[in-house]
């Protein structure tokens, strides 16, 4: 048996008039819309003990009841997998994701996930969907990510993340030399022949990336961006639309191009990255409890620090053997 929600809430005054799924999410704030619209579904949350539908235009006054079982997620066997962890309290956690960890289980990774290693570090958040998380990182991106440890931080996060409170900034190595940064919006959705893949699609989902330069090499750009919008695989089909893809990316890269006179080190860097170079460096977001702005920050995996070390050397090495230019 899971734990038992008994609630009841008034309609209020102002919110007559207003769908049943909109009324009732303000009412129960603890829980996601998402969840709330699948009790009203399921007849667990009822107007005036009737059964409604999410649509439905509600009355001011009139009496929300829920009565509804928080299950735990029996599908996901906990696993000791360590976890990076950079800050921790009651109500949230955050990590720092190594490369090649799976956040959630899915088709061909059915173990050895984030959401495994969560269950064995807070056995609690099997209470909670999807053990707290809230958003993702692809497998082999590195960097951070905030988990909730109750459905009331939960419900709130994934709010902040629909509000865009949430800032996140990620730096990336990319193929080709930028001459500036710039705003993408472009529609993000799923690749019509490769059901693997995202793409820029017109009838996609509106995303929104930010970038800026950091450092240009001799033929590759070391960026930062932020993430107005969270859609998958977002930086990584951004950057390859603006013929910029990341270096390693196994999806959107394109074939590895050498800049010229390109000595063993950087050669051997270059070749043997097999991952987006893309790193979630920092994280900011307001407290679920406190409500104080709070923020995070991890430097670069070594194996970005050793390809940017490597690009640096290259460039340093190549204006040596040519003075004057």
């Amino acid at each position: 048996m899971g734990e038992m929600i008994q609630q009841t809430a008034l309609v209020p005054e102002r919110q007559g008039g207003r769908r049943l799924d909109q009324v009732a999410t303000g009412c129960f704030p603890d829980y996601s819309r998402s969840r709330v619209q699948s009790w009203i579904k399921s007849g667990a949350l009822r107007v005036d003990g009737k059964q409604g539908r999410a649509k439905d235009k509600v009355r001011a006054r009139q009496v929300l009841t829920l009565i509804a079982e928080l299950e735990s997620d029996k599908r996901w066997e906990p696993e000791a997998i360590p976890l990076n962890i950079v800050f921790e309290d009651a109500h949230v956690l955050v990590i720092n994701k190594p490369a090649g960890l799976v956040v959630h289980p899915g088709a061909g990774n059915y173990s050895g996930t984030l959401l495994n290693g969560l269950l064995h570090h807070e056995p609690a958040l099997s209470k909670i969907p999807r053990a707290g998380i809230v958003h993702r990182l692809d497998k082999d991106t590195t960097g951070l990510m905030v988990v909730a440890k109750n459905l009331q931080a939960q419900a709130n996060l994934v709010n902040q993340l629909q509000a865009r409170t949430v800032k996140r900034e990620y730096e990336a190595v990319v193929q080709g030399l930028m001459t500036r940064g710039g705003n993408v919006e472009k529609p993000i959705g799923r690749h019509p022949s490769n059901r693997l893949k995202m793409g820029v699609i017109a009838s996609g989902k509106y995303a929104a990336t930010q970038y800026r330069l950091i450092e240009r090499y001799r033929a590759h750009t070391h960026i930062k961006l932020q993430l107005e919008t969270g859609r998958t695989h977002q930086i990584r089909v951004h950057m390859a639309h603006l013929r910029f893809p990341l270096i390693g990316d196994p999806l959107y890269g394109r074939s590895l191009r050498l800049p010229k006179k390109c000595g063993d080190t950087l050669k051997e860097q270059l070749q043997g990255f097999r991952r987006q170079a893309l790193h979630a460096r920092q994280l900011g977001l307001i407290h679920p409890d406190t409500q104080k702005h709070m923020q995070w920050e991890v430097p670069l995996p070594d194996d970005m620090v050793a390809l940017l070390v490597a690009l640096q050397q290259d460039r340093e090495t190549i204006h040596e053997q040519t003075p004057g230019e």
